[in-house]
């Protein structure tokens, strides 16, 4: 009796093991969540370096009191204080991705860790991004991961604002000098009126440098949460809308043109804007289940995100100051110089803080 593999009529033998047939075999699974982490990594390092550089020549504006008193003390000691800052600046910006990540991680949508993007400029970075892999799978994750992030970012940002305006003090106003003036949003006149009341005639609020950074975060939730595109405020449009939130998004390019002739500082976003209209169209990309409703307790969160796009809101974000000749509306303002400060006066709640443009997320990701 022969053996079975020596038998040629013994079933197994006739699908020969050699050579393999790969279609015969399982398909990978693709791992989610997977990230390049020395990538990122080596960003953020990039970024704190660029930050912290910025950092240091506003600590040194803020010891030298719109330039009345000289800098002094060693260069590494300028260097660490430029960690209030940079630490500030990029603890909002990250918290703001992470809250994209987590809920992202929440609800198993394939997703990177943040790239943050360092960049040799007056604000040291053109703030960070995280890549989504995957499409959302309904209207109610998308919502959820979209308003993750600009709410994260503002429960970061106010604790910072008012310890950074605890550190602040008042001085006598210069009265000469050139600049740019940074417009104030409601959150900000309401936590300066809360901690200095109005200020007198004549002074200035020395601004610490956590407050320049809490501005920005301001600025930068504020135009995520514009209701546009693929920005978060687009996100939640098209959850809360469908595909009726094409028009919205028409209707924000057209207000933001409208801005630049309010504010030179609307154009760059402006651009973005009408630059993601031409290549990605006013649509939202569809997500997979387009029919499922949105449940009512995400319209509480519309709400709630809503207001923190009002009172962070800031129409005229940069505009150029002579300080010989003061505007009464004008509220923040840095000297041209890195190192003395100056500020308008005629304000009655009159605060100084350097300048800096601002950074406008990249698109194709969730900023």
């Amino acid at each position: 009796m022969s053996r079975p593999l020596e038998d040629p009529g013994y079933p197994g033998n006739a699908f020969p093991l050699e050579p393999f047939d790969a279609s015969f075999s399982l398909p990978l699974v693709h791992r989610k969540f997977q990230s390049r982490l020395w990538l990122h990594i080596v960003l953020l390092f990039l970024t704190l370096i660029t930050t912290t550089a910025v950092g240091r020549e506003d600590y040194a504006a803020y010891v030298s009191e719109f330039g009345r008193r000289a800098v002094t003390g060693d260069e590494l000691g300028l260097i660490l204080n430029g960690l209030w800052y940079s630490c500030t600046i990029i603890a909002i910006l990250g918290a703001h991705e992470m809250g994209h990540y987590l809920l992202c991680r929440r609800h198993d949508v394939d997703a990177t860790l943040p790239f943050f993007i360092p960049m040799l400029s007056l604000i040291g970075t053109m703030g960070a991004v995280i890549k989504i892999r995957d499409r959302f799978p309904t209207r109610r994750v998308l919502f959820d991961i979209g308003v993750a992030g600009p709410i994260a970012g503002f429960v970061v940002l106010v604790p910072a604002l008012f310890y950074g305006l605890s550190r602040s003090y008042l001085v006598p106003s210069p009265t000469t000098g050139t600049g740019l003036s940074l417009g104030e949003p409601l959150l900000f006149h309401w936590a300066t009126h809360l901690m200095f009341g109005s200020i007198p005639d004549g002074f200035s609020l020395n601004m610490h440098p956590m407050v320049l950074a809490s501005w920005f975060g301001m600025l930068a939730t504020s135009w995520n949460l514009m209701p546009f595109g693929q920005f978060d405020g687009g996100h939640l449009t098209h959850a809360m809308l469908g595909r009726s939130s094409r028009w919205i998004s028409i209707a924000t390019v057209l207000v933001a043109i409208g801005m630049t002739f309010i504010s030179w500082s609307w154009l760059i976003m402006t651009i973005v804007m009408i630059l993601m209209l031409k290549f990605l169209g006013p649509s939202h990309p569809p997500v997979i289940n387009e029919y499922e409703p949105l449940p009512r307790s995400r319209w509480v969160v519309a709400a709630l995100a809503a207001i923190i796009l009002v009172i962070c809101f800031i129409p005229a974000p940069l505009e150029p100051y002579d300080f010989g000749r003061p505007k009464a509306d004008d509220i923040t303002a840095r000297s041209s110089d890195p190192r003395p400060r100056s500020s308008a006066a005629g304000s009655p709640a009159e605060t100084t803080t350097p300048a800096a443009a601002p950074a406008a997320s990249p698109a194709g990701s969730i900023p």
